[in-house]
């Protein structure tokens, strides 16, 4: 269950900020956050969500609350290279960037997270450990 959004106007690093809000949340609770935020890709990427769902229940028979946003990446497009006049008839470059966006579905149970459940980094514990063992030679050192 895939749809890909190529060459879409807006830069990938502001794009990024809105697909990292729906990574690994159900698909009906994406596209509410969706709904609701105030950033200009919120919409593209809606109805791209939309286009994935219909993907999946026309190639898969599958139904839209079984399915997971698994991936959502944000690759960079085509740039389109303006100049904009400057003084003393020097030019300066304007970027102007694409995004490639490519989403990817999956079910709930499989490969993917529950709803609103987020990947917490894990605790280090040696690194402690070690930092206990240092105090403990300077304090027989002395």
């Amino acid at each position: 269950m895939k749809a890909i959004l190529s060459n879409y106007r807006q830069s990938p690093r502001k794009v990024r900020l809105v697909a990292g809000l729906v990574k690994g949340k159900q698909v009906a609770l994406a596209i509410r956050e969706l709904d609701v935020l105030t950033k200009r890709a919120s919409l593209p990427l809606k109805k791209l969500i939309e286009s994935a769902v219909a993907n999946a229940r026309h190639n898969g028979d599958i139904a839209a609350e079984d399915l997971v946003v698994k991936s959502m990446r944000v690759d960079k497009g085509v740039t389109m290279k303006r100049s904009m006049p400057r003084a003393r008839g020097s030019a300066s470059r304007i970027n102007k960037r694409a995004s490639n966006i490519v989403l990817e579905l999956g079910l709930v149970g499989k490969g993917a997270l529950p709803a609103g459940k987020e990947m917490k980094p894990s605790k280090e514990a040696p690194a402690k450990k070690a930092a206990v063992a240092k105090k403990a030679t300077k304090k027989a050192a002395k």
